[in-house]
Formats: structure tokens, sequence, C-alpha cells
């Protein structure tokens, strides 16, 4: 039997944007920061851009009102411990973990998240496609500006629901190493930190992006930041129409995803997810 500081995991990806997935179905299991430091930790843990816990929606009172329609919810941390609304590469990869270890049957689910219940639907293809739910814009007259290079870059404010700072550069290279979070300017336009998203054109329907998450430093994919940039993007370059029928394409490091504007004015989200590894971690004690 596993000792109290051993535990299950699955490893998962999606468009290289990696995740150890937890299973803790009765919700029994404390994560503090310090456990998801160590488990996304590169070189002396797993490492992981953040951690998936798996738990039956019934089990986390804050959140019981969705489990009528989710069963299960996606309490997703950053690397550094810090909780985000929601994450859109990992819910695929919480999604294709559901069902590779038999909790679904169905092609399509609803997954419970703290950004409100995502429907989602697994494809012929392997990939998977999430409805991300709608686009909110910063609600201020201030223009958010990103500190680069000693310049300062205009930006877009899109929240999906997660907080995300969108400009458009003409080279992903010019902006230098993500790694430290870039600054935005006023520093209380994103009280709770921010995404900051650098995107180029690259032709119709098609942009290329290179993203810093709050809490995980630069990484090779983020979900709801490929939404917020198709979205941004759209209302840029007159040949975006992201109502069409594959909607825009985003390349970000790890790979490709699609983003879509569906009949009910929510923005879908599609791309692969894939499963690497399981085995135990080891807490320190």
């Amino acid at each position: 039997m596993a000792s109290l500081n051993e535990i299950p995991f699955v490893k998962g990806h999606g468009t290289a944007n990696d995740f150890v997935i937890i299973a803790d179905l009765d919700g029994r299991r404390v994560l503090t920061d310090q456990d998801v430091q160590f488990i996304c930790d590169r070189h002396t843990g797993i490492g992981a851009d953040g951690v998936l816990r798996v738990v039956r929606t019934l089990q986390l009172p804050e959140f019981v009102d969705q489990a009528d329609t989710a069963e299960f919810f996606m309490d997703y941390r950053n690397s550094d411990g810090s909780i985000a609304e929601m994450c859109g590469n990992g819910i695929r990869v919480f999604v294709r973990y559901l069902d590779a270890v038999g909790l679904i049957t169905e092609a399509d689910v609803a997954v419970g998240t703290r950004g409100g219940v995502r429907h989602c639907r697994m494809n012929s293809d392997l990939s998977i496609t999430v409805d991300m739910g709608p686009v909110t814009v910063l609600d201020t007259k201030a223009i958010p500006l990103i500190g680069i290079q000693d310049e300062l870059w205009p930006a877009v404010g899109v929240f999906m629901p997660n907080p995300h700072a969108v400009t458009f550069v003409e080279s992903l290279e010019e902006v230098g190493s993500l790694e430290v979070a870039p600054p935005v300017l006023p520093p209380t336009i994103f009280p709770n930190g921010v995404n900051v998203e650098f995107v180029v054109y690259r032709g119709p329907n098609h942009v290329a992006m290179r993203v810093h998450e709050r809490g995980a430093g630069e990484t090779m994919s983020c979900g709801t930041g490929a939404c917020a940039v198709a979205w941004a993007s759209a209302r840029n370059y007159p040949d975006m129409d992201i109502a069409s029928e594959r909607g825009i394409q985003v390349d970000v490091p790890g790979g490709t995803v699609y983003v879509r504007q569906i009949e009910n004015g929510n923005l879908s989200l599609t791309g692969p997810a894939t499963l690497v590894a399981r085995g135990n971690v080891l807490l320190p004690a």
C-alpha cells in the first residue's frame, strides 16, 4: 500500500503544455503550494507546467452547484502552486485521462472548472474540442502596455476567463526571453496577474504565438491564450474569419490548435491530448 506521501500519477500534454494528473475522486487529499512546486520542478520533481487534480464535483462544497451537470471537477494548479480559473490544454488532457481509465464512456463529457462547466467532445481523429465559453473584454478605458526590449507595446485585454494581454508583433524572436514575466502597465490593470501573448500574422485565418503564463513562465502552449489570440486577431486582421468551418489556426511552439466561434457565441478550442507516463511520486516528508 502506498504511504501517505506516495501518490500515483499520470503525465500528459496538449501541444507540449504538460501536466501531472492526480486522481483524488473522494476529495481527501490536500495538495499544498509546496507539493505542487515539488511535483512540477523539472530538476528535482517530475516536471510539468501544472497539476490536474481529478475530483468528483460533489466533494467540493464551493462548486457543488456544478455537480448536476459535471460529475468530475478539474482542480488546476500552476507550477508555482497558484490557482487558475481554467486551462484549455489541461482540460483536453483531463478528458483523455477520464476516458483512458474508464471514468467516462461517452464521447461528450462536461467538466467542472473554476471558470464554470465546460462541455468537451472527443473526436474521431483523437483530437478534443472544448466549448471554452464566452469572451470578456477588459472593462477599462486604459490600454494595457507590455514592456519588452525597452519599448511599450499596446495590448488587448481579454478574459477566457483567465486574464490575457495580447499584442501583435512583426517577429516572435524580437520579444526575446519570456521566462520572466513582461511588465504590464499600469500595474493595477490586472490585479490577479495576467498571461501575456505575442502574435504574428501567418496568413488568412492563421497566426502564431508565444506566451508567458502567470505562475508558470514561458510555456509551449496555452489553450485559453490561443482563444484570446484568435479572438483578438479576428478583430485586428480583415482576412480572419473566426466563425468559419475550421476557425483560426493558432501555431504554438508545441504544435497547432484551432479556435472557432460557435453558434452560441462562445469560442471552441480543438487540439490534441496525449498521455505519456504513469507512476508514483514521493512527496517530501
